[in-house]
């Protein structure tokens, strides 16, 4: 007996005299499939929008430190000949206290650049969009401050702003204290609150260092960040030739990001798991669905089964049942999910027309009662949320494990209702028949 007749007979059980269960299977899988990948695609937005600024402004991909500063050139012209390697960065890093013309202090984290920075890593340029000046830091009288750190300290383009370092207010004087006077050449925004709140960017070589006792640190950024391993190892091959680096000591993002990193790790996975719970709500509706309808069809089963179908084989029609409703409720859903998330902004911006649109005429109704005027909506407004648009990032792997989770709910659904079907003995279900 040929096999094509197992798909033809699950086409027409699913098509053709049936109720509407499958219609509503599809739907549950298809709003399952496209709910995830939005939700997965605003989340990834959100996180790596965090990540990347972590990374690429501040953090950096690798990390040297503890070594002879009289090396350094020798060590950035060693480490940037690396393959693996896309940029090498010295600064120094320290806290301060800065006052600007509003009253009040604001404590803030003081880095040091090379004035050719933002040309050696372009990528930390990409991410830098100045409000304000450009990325100046020719003298040792001029500072970079964030967007958000400029507002609270009242300080705009070519105002003045007074620094001194934590670590030097025990210190006798003004002069030993680091106690000095910048210029603003530049107001810079990451779009990550933290460093637009509290950093501050000024001249590697400023007189402030040397008072302090800066440690020098190399940043390096990669190709892939996620090759660092590989890269360390390409680091130490290299290194291991030169004198004077015996202490010489390289961390990698996963080592000083690991528990926030691994924060929005673990709440990604939960959130995945929690929406994914729609597939087994969807994937028990298939469940009790294919199981009622052998229940019903016994009687077909049996004389399927007397003209030669195999038990694995009347099986397989109700299983391709349950394939077809997979395939097509995840298709569509995956197709609708990612018509909105690769175009999430334009999505928002008709559900808040449509909300303000409504408010508009509750407001003009309201207007002739005194009553109270209703404000406009917005789903993310500047007004609370940190940022300009929503963000959104899809990731193919995602999206095929999320497509794979739609279609394989209601395959093992229609797989797990068809065992019924073994039990079912031709002879007891046609002996009565006339």
């Amino acid at each position: 007996m040929k096999k094509g007749w197992v798909l033809f007979t699950a086409s027409r059980y699913i098509f053709k005299g049936r109720s509407n269960s499958p219609v509503l299977a599809v739907l549950g899988i298809a709003v399952g499939v496209l709910a995830l990948i939005v939700i997965i695609a605003v989340m990834n937005g959100f996180q790596l929008g965090f990540i990347e600024s972590i990374l690429e402004v501040s953090s950096y991909h690798l990390r040297v430190e503890s070594f002879n500063e009289n090396k350094l050139q020798e060590l950035q012209d060693n480490i940037g000949s690396v393959p693996a390697v896309r940029a090498v960065v010295p600064f120094k890093e320290f806290q301060a206290i800065a006052r600007g013309r509003r009253p009040g202090q604001q404590a803030v984290i003081v880095r040091g650049l090379s004035e050719n920075a933002l040309e050696v890593d372009t990528v930390m340029a990409e991410r830098l969009e100045f409000e304000e000046g450009n990325f100046n830091l020719k003298d040792n009288g001029s500072v970079l401050l964030g967007g958000e750190l400029a507002r609270r300290l009242g300080v705009f383009l070519g105002d003045e702003v007074t620094m001194f370092s934590i670590t030097g207010l025990l210190a006798a004087d003004e002069e030993s204290s680091g106690f000095k006077t910048y210029t603003v050449n530049g107001v810079f925004r990451t779009g990550y609150y933290e460093y637009d709140s509290s950093w501050i960017f000024l001249n590697i070589n400023d007189n402030s260092f040397t008072v302090n006792e800066s440690e020098t640190i190399l940043g390096i950024k990669l190709f892939n960040r996620f090759h660092d391993k590989i890269a360390q190892d390409q680091i130490n091959k290299k290194l291991a030739a030169l004198d004077g680096i015996e202490d010489i000591k390289i961390s990698s993002w996963r080592d000083y990001n690991r528990s926030f990193f691994g924060a929005l790790r673990t709440e990604k996975l939960f959130m995945f798991i929690l929406v994914g719970l729609i597939f087994i709500v969807v994937g028990l509706n298939i469940f009790q669905a294919q199981r009622r309808a052998v229940l019903q069809r016994r009687e077909e089963i049996g004389l399927l089964r007397a003209v030669g179908g195999t038990e694995n084989a009347v099986r397989f029609v109700f299983v391709f049942d349950g394939a077809i409703i997979g395939l097509t409720g995840a298709g569509l859903g995956l197709a609708a999910g990612l018509g909105i998330a690769l175009n999430i902004q334009k999505f928002f911006t008709i559900i808040e027309n449509i909300v303000n649109f409504f408010i508009g005429i509750i407001n003009i109704i309201a207007g002739y009662f005194g009553s109270v005027w209703i404000s406009s909506f917005a789903v993310f407004s500047p007004a609370v949320f940190y940022l300009k648009e929503i963000p959104s990032r899809v990731l193919p792997i995602e999206v095929f494990i999320i497509f794979m989770f739609g279609f394989l709910s209601a395959l093992a659904a229609a797989w797990f209702a068809s065992r019924k079907i073994i039990k079912i003995q031709p002879a007891e279900v046609l002996r009565y028949d006339t």
